[in-house]
């Protein structure tokens, strides 16, 4: 109501200088003073002049009050006022709710350091002659019988490039550098064949070569020098463990994977990189693994996707997908 009579009062205002100013404007120029009008007459248009600013207050409030008028503008003023004051309460809210100027960024969590593999760093330790179990000798024997009259028959140069027998001793001596037992099995092939650079217990699109003992050891330390941490509580998980016992080289791999097959020194089970998750193991033993090798060449059955063939009496793997050596 107050803002109606301000409203009111500011056009009455407004009216009466708008009269003055168009008397003015009728005067003319250059005019004799005029005679003082009399008093009653002065009255009479003062009084005029009075009561046309009245009726113009009176039509300013009635507008004020009918519906849709100045009574809605000013309703229309209070509701957007009301709608200022609602956007800076909210953008007070979300000032409160966002973290305030100035405030130090939380420092990043530091990554653990690797776990150094204790097993590629062994404590000294005698060089020591192990006695093989003889029945495990037996075993590991027979299995190269059969190896060895297949590839004479099938392919005599593959043939002549298995390994001389090798020493209990040189085996003992690695075992100590390295730290770890080889297993009976494994001792037993070594002593058998100490490694064949054109013959191998694993097929792959190239040749593979089982390794000597002293090549057994040297690719221990180059592998332990490559990677000397431990990252997995499970070790064929792991792209290397000091506790792995390097065997076998796919000697055309040269991108990393599956580079050489391993036995367990510990489990005693064998296995190489599957390509996924790094080592997978393949066999329960070395001698489950040779035992498969033999059994694929006299049957020419399968073996990890490959079939035996020969080529000018040298050994190769066919790939049983593709069909091609």
């Amino acid at each position: 109501m107050l803002k109606l009579v301000r409203l009111a009062l500011t056009a009455a205002i407004l009216t009466a200088i708008a009269v003055r100013l168009r008397r003015r404007a009728r005067m003319p120029a250059h005019r004799p003073m005029p005679v003082p009008p009399s008093p009653p007459a002065r009255r009479t248009r003062m009084g005029l002049v009075w009561a046309g600013i009245a009726a113009v207050v009176a039509l300013t409030l009635v507008a004020a009050l009918v519906p849709g008028g100045a009574g809605r503008a000013t309703v229309a003023q209070g509701e957007s006022s009301a709608k200022s004051h609602e956007e800076l309460r909210q953008e007070s809210l979300r000032a409160q709710t966002q973290a305030p100027a100035g405030t130090p960024t939380p420092a990043p969590v530091p990554t653990p350091a690797p776990t150094p593999d204790h097993r590629c760093s062994p404590a000294p330790r005698p060089v020591t002659v192990r006695p093989i179990d003889p029945k495990v000798k037996r075993a590991m024997d027979r299995q190269w019988r059969r190896i060895e009259r297949w590839l004479k028959a099938n392919a005599p140069r593959t043939y002549r490039t298995l390994g001389a027998p090798g020493k209990a001793r040189t085996i003992a001596i690695a075992e100590a550098q390295m730290g770890v037992d080889f297993p009976d099995d494994l001792r037993a092939s070594l002593l058998r064949h100490n490694g064949s650079p054109g013959f191998g217990f694993g097929a792959d699109f190239g040749d593979s070569s089982n390794l000597g003992i002293r090549e057994i050891r040297d690719t221990w330390r180059h592998m332990c020098h490559l990677d000397p941490t431990d990252v997995n509580d499970d070790p064929w998980l792991e792209s290397w463990n000091g506790r792995m016992i390097p065997f076998l080289v796919f000697s055309d791999r040269d991108d990393g994977s599956a580079f050489y097959a391993v036995v367990d020194s510990v489990g005693g089970e064998v296995g190489w990189d599957d390509t996924i998750s790094g080592m997978a193991p393949r066999m329960p033993s070395y001698h489950a693994l040779v035992r498969t090798v033999a059994d694929a060449l006299e049957e020419g059955s399968e073996f990890d996707g490959w079939r035996p063939a020969t080529k000018r009496g040298v050994l190769r793997w066919e790939n049983v997908e593709y069909g091609n050596p």
